[in-house]
């Protein structure tokens, strides 16, 4: 094979091959965003009154299927952390740290959550708050 018809078939070469980690990436980030759509659509809206720290206040959320992480949006920017329950009811702990939500956008409070877990959001402030929530 001459020099020319080796530049060319290298050249096509790498292009496939990037072509190929673009269209991976692609689908990789589609099936990401449609991961987040599917968990995001089934959100819930919650409503904190203000005087307590604990979101829902005497029961308790479950984790679902419909998304692997523990999620809030706050209509404003909150500090937040989950705290977990035993299977009869009874604290089992909370996350050491808060973390900072940003006023309307979706933000990820726990992760890898196995489904029927039991928990309750425990915000920094008594504050009211209120916004939407996918777990």
């Amino acid at each position: 094979m001459n020099t020319r018809k080796r530049l060319v078939t290298f050249a096509l070469t790498g292009t496939l091959l990037a072509a190929g980690v673009v269209s991976g990436t692609t689908v990789t980030a589609v099936a990401a965003e449609q991961g987040a759509r599917s968990c995001y659509g089934n959100a819930w809206s919650y409503s904190k009154p203000s005087g307590t720290y604990f979101q829902p206040a005497s029961a308790l959320y479950f984790a679902t299927d419909n998304c692997a992480d523990i999620n809030i949006k706050t209509d404003t920017s909150r500090q937040v952390k989950v705290c977990f329950y035993a299977s009869g009811g009874g604290l089992n702990y909370c996350q050491s740290s808060y973390k900072t939500t940003t006023a309307g956008e979706w933000k990820v409070i726990a992760t890898d959550v196995i489904d029927g877990t039991k928990f309750k959001f425990q915000f920094a402030s008594s504050a009211a708050s209120s916004g939407m929530r996918a777990h």
